[in-house]
């Protein structure tokens, strides 16, 4: 948001700094989801499955996409809730939850 009066660059500048700190919290962020989805991972394969990330919302929602048995388990919605979300929520309280874009 620009404002016209005499500190108009000022607080252009200032929103310019707050929008770079935003985007540099959200790139470390998902840094570290990333890093838990690949503590998870081998849990996962074990059985057969996989898990990538997709994206971090503005929300702070993780979307992942299940793969493998994973996609087509009867037990991936509990998986994906008890298992990967809880582990994220508990390495990441900030995150809010984790959905499968393919469930």
């Amino acid at each position: 948001m620009i404002f016209k009066h005499s500190n108009n660059t000022a607080i252009e500048q200032d929103n310019q700094t707050q929008n770079r700190i935003k985007m540099a919290n959200n790139l470390e962020l998902e840094s570290k989801v990333k890093n838990v989805i690949d503590q998870i991972r081998p849990y996962l394969q074990a059985d057969g499955g996989d898990i990538s990330f997709v994206e971090l919302t503005q929300e702070n929602v993780v979307n992942v996409e299940l793969q493998g048995a994973c996609g087509s388990c009867p037990f991936s919605r509990m998986t994906l809730k008890n298992g990967v979300e809880e582990a994220m929520r508990k390495a990441l309280p900030e995150i809010k939850s984790v959905e499968a874009i393919n469930l």
